[in-house]
């Protein structure tokens, strides 16, 4: 079968004025390569190869090298984690140091390392006094120079790679009790292993290179300095076509390189399938059947058969967000408000990792205020779940166990018998990115609830997931939350979660708190336009008079039990509440507006219409298919509105 010829996009053909400029960029980049071949004696190759003196020079070469590329990780992984991670006085000149070997002239370099490290330099008279070491002409001092002109490579691939690294899989690391040691070894490096070993091949290719800085300082001396770049420059004296020959073979080795990097040098962490990519509304490996709910009586090698230790919360928050919150043990607390208003700043606060906020934080009869994270006993899930990608579900679960101590066989059976309580056993031996949304957050789940935490903060937990997914976590979640002996925050915009899964619901604007109550209170009276909102309800803000509320955007409403006169209040109106008519209507309502439907949505088995007016502000109302058809609604339809005294309620802000 013939295969169709493939068809060019449109506009897709390259301008003259720079295709001829490319490809003569590329033919002067490639010339001096195609001399070398040109030019080798490809029979006497192997003798070239095999003499003596090259032999040595390529032996001493692979050991300054390796020794150089040993140094520069030793060195250079801290101080690119230092450039990436820490932000303090001076790091751009810091920066700019390690940049200059790059761009200096190699024998400058080398001149430079003679001044500071020779007999007459800076150092150089008090390490040859002090220890005997005297690095000028000693393979010592091939390696220092080496190390100088590669090392920067390493540390600009490396910072990339962590600069690239979302902070999140760290910190939430530490919340399951990882030191900082612990988290840059098992989690940081991990993660950019491919950065890493980027810069770490184009170092050892560098150093293996290097010519102008060791010939300068530690000289050409055969067996003890003499590497193969110096070797190549003796060997254009005396015997070129020889030359010719060792130039091809590091002509190679570079090549080699290059190609086994394919591109990578530029630093992004890859290799890892970031979970927040995934799309989670599609789960196609999720389960038909819902997840098991926890029984009294928990499966075998499940964790926790003791009664869980009590453990209250007491909060003192300051900074953006400024709120005080206690609650006991058992408690589980819904943070709602619209973006901005302190939620996340709030958990941060709790886990000691952000300056916007600061919280004197007592858990049970422990301050853990001066505590750094990872020793607060505070477990954070994020909206993604931040599972470590290189790291099986089983291991993602066992990780806050290991942090703790405890030993490896006995971590991973507590962490099957979490997620076998999570319903995600099954898959205990699968990577993060061959998880679907649900599976992955139930494990996200598993993971901090192993880790035995005081004080368990979701944010957005479920929100990724779709509507059917959704239900089912929620209902094994709110099983876990029933048996967990601490306190537990869940950031949401979901109206289900918060009254499901929550016995207070903390509603914060501007970083205070509007409200603290229980779901049922929040649903009855809301003080927040944004929850009556997020409710589905109408808000209108304004100033209560003898009769009712003056509204900020114009208009009066009339209620059935006013608050004092010059209250700034809400006025909380149920879509069902609203009646719709296509005349004024006559009769027992005081509150009536003409208006014009502007959107028409289906909720279930009844429409939402939104209907805007000049003497009112925009009113959602909610009526059936069939009203809608008998009054003839459409979008753009003239319509009147009324509203009872009895139906509006109104709480003081």
């Amino acid at each position: 079968m013939k295969r169709p010829a493939l068809r060019r996009t449109p506009g897709a053909r390259a301008p003259l004025l720079l295709t001829v400029p490319a490809l003569l960029a590329v033919a002067f980049l490639m010339l001096p390569l195609v001399g070398i071949l040109a030019r080798t004696s490809w029979g006497e190759l192997g003798d070239h190869l095999t003499a003596g003196a090259t032999t040595e020079a390529l032996r001493l070469s692979l050991l300054v090298s390796l020794w150089s590329l040993g140094l520069s990780l030793l060195f250079g992984v801290p101080l690119a984690w230092l450039l990436a991670r820490v932000p303090f006085p001076g790091r751009t000149f810091v920066r700019s140091l390690v940049l200059l070997p790059m761009v200096l002239p190699p024998t400058v370099g080398g001149v430079a390392l003679l001044l500071a490290f020779g007999r007459r330099g800076l150092l150089g008279p008090w390490l040859e006094d002090t220890f005997g070491i005297t690095l000028p002409f000693h393979t010592s001092g091939a390696v220092l120079a080496a190390t100088f002109v590669a090392m920067p490579f390493l540390v600009i691939s490396l910072e990339g790679a962590l600069g690239g690294l979302r902070p999140r899989y760290e910190e939430t690391a530490a919340s399951l009790g990882a030191s900082p040691i612990r988290v840059f070894l098992t989690v940081t490096l991990p993660m950019v292993a491919p950065g890493l070993i980027a810069g770490a091949a184009l170092t050892w290719a560098r150093a293996l290179g290097e010519f102008g800085a060791t010939i300068t300082f530690a000289g050409n001396l055969p067996g003890t300095t003499q590497t193969l770049p110096l070797q190549v420059y003796l060997l254009l004296q005396d015997s070129p076509e020889a030359a010719t020959s060792v130039s091809l073979l590091l002509l190679a080795i570079a090549m080699i390189v290059l190609i086994a990097l394919r591109g990578r040098w530029t630093g992004a962490p890859g290799g890892h399938r970031d979970p927040a990519s995934r799309t989670a509304a599609a789960d196609p490996e999720e389960p038909a059947a819902p997840a098991p709910a926890p029984s009294p009586e928990a499966p075998p090698g499940s964790p926790r058969e003791a009664a869980p230790e009590p453990w209250p919360l007491h909060a003192d928050v300051t900074g953006f967000t400024r709120l005080t919150l206690d609650a006991g043990p058992g408690t589980t607390i819904a943070v709602v408000g619209p973006n901005g208003a302190g939620k996340t700043t709030l958990l941060r606060a709790l886990l000691g990792l952000t300056p916007r906020a600061r919280a004197e934080l007592r858990l049970g009869d422990d301050d853990v205020t001066g505590l750094p994270p990872h020793r607060r006993g505070v477990a954070w899930v994020p909206q993604d779940g931040a599972l470590f990608p290189h790291l099986s579900a089983l291991t993602n679960t066992a990780y806050g166990l290991r942090a703790h101590g405890v030993p490896r066989a006995e971590a991973r059976h507590e962490a099957q018998g979490w997620l076998d309580r999570l319903g995600v056993g099954h898959l205990a031996h699968r990577k993060p990115a061959q998880l679907s949304g649900g599976q992955a957050q139930r494990v996200a789940l598993a993971r901090a609830l192993a880790a035995r935490p005081r004080l368990l903060l979701l944010d957005e937990p479920l929100a990724a997931l779709d509507q059917t997914t959704r239900a089912r976590v929620r209902h094994t979640l709110r099983g876990h939350l029933a048996e967990f002996g601490g306190v537990c925050l869940i950031v949401t915009h979901d109206p289900v979660e918060a009254v499901s899964l929550a016995d207070r619901v903390l509603v914060l604007e501007d970083g205070r708190a509007l409200q603290d109550e229980p779901p049922a209170e929040v649903t009855r009276h809301p003080r927040s336009p944004w929850v009556a909102r997020m409710l589905g309800r109408n808000a209108w803000p304004g100033t209560a008079t003898a009769d009712g509320l003056a509204l900020e955007g114009g208009g009066h409403l009339v209620v059935a039990e006013p608050l004092p006169a010059g209250t700034d209040a809400l006025a909380v109106i149920a879509p069902e509440a609203v009646s719709v008519h296509r005349e004024r209507p006559t009769g027992s309502p005081r509150n009536v507006w003409p208006g014009t439907v502007r959107e028409i949505t289906s909720g279930g088995s009844r429409l939402r219409l939104l209907v805007t007016s000049a003497e009112a502000p925009d009113l959602v109302a909610e009526i059936t298919p069939a009203a809608a058809a008998e009054l003839g609604i459409a979008d753009g339809s003239a319509v009147w509105t009324s509203v009872k005294a009895t139906e509006a309620t109104v709480v003081p802000l």
